[in-house]
């Protein structure tokens, strides 16, 4: 059975507030840029007001995603389209482990995992086929199943022929304001100041609060 991580957000703040949640981008190989995702976006009243609570929850499962796009992302646009998605793992330190797989873009997809000796330790693998880029466009990099469905979290542009790894990090963070799941972010400016929410320790719940002052608070439990 699978284990979800979940944020549950309780607002302090004098007023209804929008909230969105993303993810510490993963290290890929290579120079390209890493781009964000929203994964998650929902208003939330004062809760002394409405005794409301606002819960996110992630699968921790790991996931290979790929995305066709018109265009190289843009922050405030969606990241792109049609995509799949793949259950996968990551490269364990001992053994070995289902961290590969390979995309097809006619038709879009990815192969059932495979095993492959020489993905760096906690990352898995993509690899692109052949195709004109431009004008073909496709985005690969950690997907995540948020609150039942599967969102590419964080991404880079992928290049033909070409192999993409990547190493999740299990962080996530909470802001105020919007932006709707789907759509790329500034991660950078994004973080600053927003409520840090890491579950690398082995937490499986943290809760939120935005205080009245602005601040943030957070309790994490096992």
């Amino acid at each position: 059975m699978s284990t979800l991580l979940t944020i549950n957000v309780t607002n302090l703040g004098a007023s209804t507030q929008e909230f969105f949640f993303f993810q510490q981008p993963a290290v890929y190989s290579g120079g390209a840029n890493v781009y964000s995702n929203s994964l998650y976006s929902q208003k939330l009243g004062n809760y002394d007001e409405t005794g409301a609570e606002l819960t996110f929850q992630v699968n921790m499962q790991y996931y290979a995603g790929i995305q066709q796009a018109h265009t190289i992302p843009t922050i405030g646009q969606s990241s792109g389209y049609a995509s799949a998605s793949r259950a996968i793992e990551l490269t364990p330190a001992t053994g070995s482990a289902k961290n590969w797989t390979t995309a097809t873009v006619d038709p879009l997809g990815l192969s059932p995992t495979a095993s492959s000796s020489d993905v760096q330790l906690g990352a898995f693998r993509i690899t692109t086929p052949t195709y004109s880029s431009p004008p073909a466009i496709y985005n690969v990099g950690s997907a995540v199943e948020v609150n039942g469905g599967i969102t590419l979290s964080n991404f880079v542009v992928a290049n033909p022929s070409s192999h993409t790894d990547c190493q999740p990090i299990l962080k996530y963070y909470v802001q105020t304001g919007k932006y709707t799941a789907g759509t790329v972010m500034n991660f950078t400016q994004s973080s600053i100041n927003s409520a840090v929410c890491d579950f690398t320790g082995g937490f499986s719940i943290i809760n939120v609060t935005l205080n009245a002052d602005g601040s943030w608070s957070t309790d994490t439990i096992k």
